[in-house]
This record gives structure tokens, C-alpha cells and sequence, in this order.
């Protein structure tokens, strides 16, 4: 079945062209410096913004209806978003994706579940991606959307989420493990602070470190030799985040690397 029957391939057709389905100017198999342009730019469609977002903002409601969507976390939903993903990377020529954890397979009762859940959609993604030579670029965790991360993941103030967080990225990393990405990203949208006058910032910048740090320490003993990646970005939507920008990162490396 296609949920693009009326989308071919996406083709070079040169800066002339007038087709609105073709590039223009990107041409994935031009070689420069010995290399093609597919393998220079390394191109990844992310899952998130691209089949679950919703269109919604701070002012107004939902506005992206999906006819393949049925707007359920079920299972066979999770299911049917990896053969959507997979047909839209291959007609966009797309030689990689990314995903958060909770992108592609839904949160259960309990960790076990929700576990269980990702280990069946990964079982589906992995297959896919032997079907199209689609790679994954990057895997990581969502440490950010549900409640209990309210105050933080690695910088929580609750040892139990601490814990959580832990146990989410430890299953993080096997999965994108299994699915031989070249990549693991850390993001810390809640890993910050509104005021410093109830924040021991040294703590939990230490607190964030040692997380980090046996993330490392778990990639090295499962065999996973992929690059640990930071990703910089202001107040999305923590009003002071750890990772505000590459200085702050790069000053967070030095002083724990």
C-alpha cells in the first residue's frame, strides 16, 4: 500500500525545471572532491516534525490532519507511521532519519511496557531499513514531554526521576544500537533553571555530568561506537537551559570530559 500514491521519487531535474517535486538544485549523485553530494551532506528527515507534529501553538488547536493517522497511541498506529516514514524517505531520496524514543512507538502503563512497545516498533523500523538501505543517523531519548520531567531529567530535584531518565536512555541506546545509528543525541530542554535563588546550579550541572557520563560508560560496554552528540538551542522551553548554545557546551565539556 502507498500513503504517497501520487508522489514519484524526487529527482535532479536541474534549475530550470518548473516541476515543484524535484530538485532544482541538489543532485544527489554529483561527486565532488570524491565524494557524492548523498554522502557530503548526509541529509536526514527527522521523525518528529514530520509525522507527528500536529500544527498546534500557544494561541490555537491541532491543524495537521493525517489521513493515516487514526489520532490513537495505540500500537498498530506506531506500526503504520513506520511504513508512511519509510515510503516518504525513499521518494525524497532521503539516505538518513532521526527519532526520539516516544516518536515512534507509544508510552505504556509501565516502563516494561512502554519498553515492549518500542522493542516492536524497532523490530518494524529495523526491517524497513534492510527493505530501503535507509539508514539511522541518530537516536535519543525524550526526556522533556512528560510530566514527571517537569524539573528536569539528569538535573531533576527527585532521585526517582533521575532514575527514570536513566533507565529511558540506557533503552534509548540500545535501540539505536540495534539499528546500527552512527549517532546518540543529548538535549536537555528541561535540563536548566527559572531562578538561580532555588537552583544549586553546581549540583546539578555535576548531577548532569555523571548521567552523561554513565550513558558513555553503558554505550562502551554494549559495543556501541557511535558519536555522543550535544544539541544547542536556547529557551526551547526552558528559560535557562545548561545547553544554551555551543559555548556552554563546550565549557560543560572541559569541565567534565
Amino acid at each position: 500500500m502507498s500513503y504517497f500514491p501520487e508522489v514519484s521519487r524526487i529527482e535532479y531535474e536541474g534549475p530550470e525545471s518548473k516541476n515543484p517535486l524535484a530538485f532544482k538544485h541538489y543532485n544527489p549523485d554529483e561527486v565532488v572532491e570524491g565524494q557524492t553530494l548523498r554522502d557530503l551532506l548526509r541529509f536526514s528527515v527527522c521523525y518528529w516534525h514530520t509525522f507527528r507534529g500536529t500544527g498546534t501553538d500557544p494561541f490555537g488547536a491541532p491543524t495537521m490532519i493525517r489521513p493515516w493517522d487514526d489520532g490513537t497511541d495505540s500500537l498498530d498506529n506506531a506500526l503504520r507511521r513506520v511504513d508512511v516514514a519509510f515510503e516518504f524517505f525513499t521518494k525524497l531520496q532521503a539516505p538518513f532519519y532521526c527519532f526520539h524514543d516516544r516518536d515512534v512507538a507509544p508510552e505504556g502503563a509501565d516502563l516494561r511496557e512502554t519498553n515492549a512497545n518500542l522493542d516492536r516498533v524497532v523490530e518494524h523500523m529495523k526491517q524497513k531499513q534492510q527493505e530501503t538501505g535507509v539508514r539511522l543517523l541518530w537516536g535519543t531519548a525524550n526526556l522533556f514531554s512528560h510530566p514527571r520531567y517537569v524539573h528536569g531529567a539528569a538535573t531533576s530535584c527527585n532521585p526517582d526521576v533521575f532514575a527514570y531518565a536513566a533507565a529511558q536512555v540506557k533503552k534509548a541506546i540500545d535501540v539505536t544500537h540495534e539499528l546500527g545509528g552512527e549517532n546518540y543525541v543529548f538535549w536537555g530542554g528541561r535540563e536548566g533553571y527559572m531562578n538561580l535563588y532555588n537552583t544549586d546550579m553546581k549540583r546539578e550541572l555535576d548531577h548532569l555530568a555523571r548521567f552523561m557520563h554513565m550513558a558513555v560508560d553503558y554505550a562502551k560496554k554494549i559495543g556501541f561506537t557511535g558519536q555522543f552528540l550535544f544539541e544547542p538551542k536556547p529557551k526551547e522551553p526552558t528559560k535557562h537551559q545548561y545547553d544554551f548554545d555551543a559555548a556552554a557546551c563546550l565549557n560543560f565539556i572541559r569541565q567534565y570530559g
